[in-house]
C-alpha cells in the first residue's frame, strides 16, 4: 500500500528477516537470560528493502508472476522501518546469517511446495 513514499521507488522499507535467523537470536537471547534480567533487542538484518524489491524476489523465488495490486497507503505508515542490530551483536554476538531475500525465499517456496499442508500429517 502505497506508491508515494520519499523512498528509491516509493514503496515502504521494511528490514525482511529469514525466521532462522529470528529462531536463532531467540535462543541466544534465551541462553542468556536470567531471572529479573531479560535483554531487550532489535533483531534484523540492519538493511530496508522495499516492497517493490520483495515482490520482485518473490517473483524470481517462486517462478510465479504475481500480480500487484498498488494501493493508497494507509494512514500514519512509515516511510522507512528497518532495525539497528548493534546491540545484540555487542551483547549476544548475534548477526543476521541469512541475508539474501530471494535464496531465504527460495528455501521457503521450496518448503511449502513440498509441504502444502504444512506440518498437518498426509
Amino acid at each position: 500500500k502505497g506508491t508515494d513514499y520519499k523512498t528509491g521507488d516509493g514503496t515502504c522499507v521494511r528490514d525482511y528477516i529469514d525466521v532462522t535467523d529470528l529462531v536463532d537470536a531467540h535462543v541466544k537471547a534465551l541462553e542468556k537470560a536470567k531471572p529479573r534480567n531479560v535483554g531487550i533487542y532489535n533483531v534484523g538484518t540492519g538493511k530496508g528493502r522495499s516492497v517493490k524489491e520483495f515482490v520482485e524476489a518473490c517473483k524470481k523465488a517462486t517462478g510465479v508472476d504475481i500480480k500487484v495490486d498498488f494501493l493508497p497507503r494507509r494512514p500514519g505508515d512509515y516511510a522507512e522501518v528497518y532495525s539497528d542490530p548493534a546491540k545484540i551483536l555487542r551483547d549476544l554476538n548475534w548477526s543476521a546469517r541469512y541475508t539474501n531475500l530471494q535464496e531465504s525465499l527460495e528455501v521457503a517456496w521450496k518448503w511449502q511446495k513440498t509441504h502444502p499442508h504444512g506440518y498437518a500429517s498426509s
